[in-house]
């Protein structure tokens, strides 16, 4: 099969010139767009590092105690429950921040 279009040099610098054309008048991201992604990443990472961090305690006592797997799972459990209250605390910061930013 044949490639249709033109490969050329003038093809190539005039879809570049058409790309950045719809670069300049696409959708840009907002200051607050940016802010909220931001804290996004933030609340996914402190749930992340809540799970992790109970896990290994867990683990370490497994191996001190010799209890295994059994404290690993408790504070597995626990990591869940305290990353999903630390992302809900901070959700509903972020929450009250934006409406207070609005008015």
């Amino acid at each position: 099969m044949a490639d249709e279009r033109q490969n050329g040099p003038d093809d190539l610098e005039k879809r570049i010139a058409e790309a950045k054309a719809k670069q300049r008048h696409g959708r840009t991201h907002t200051a607050a767009e940016g802010n909220a992604e931001t804290r996004g990443w933030a609340v996914g990472i402190e749930f992340v590092g809540a799970v992790i961090v109970g896990a290994v305690i867990g683990l370490l006592l497994d191996k001190w105690l010799n209890t295994a797997p059994w404290l690993m799972i408790v504070f597995l459990a626990l990591g869940f429950a305290a990353g999903l209250r630390r992302a809900f605390t901070t959700s509903k910061q972020f929450d009250t921040d934006f409406t207070n930013d609005e008015q």
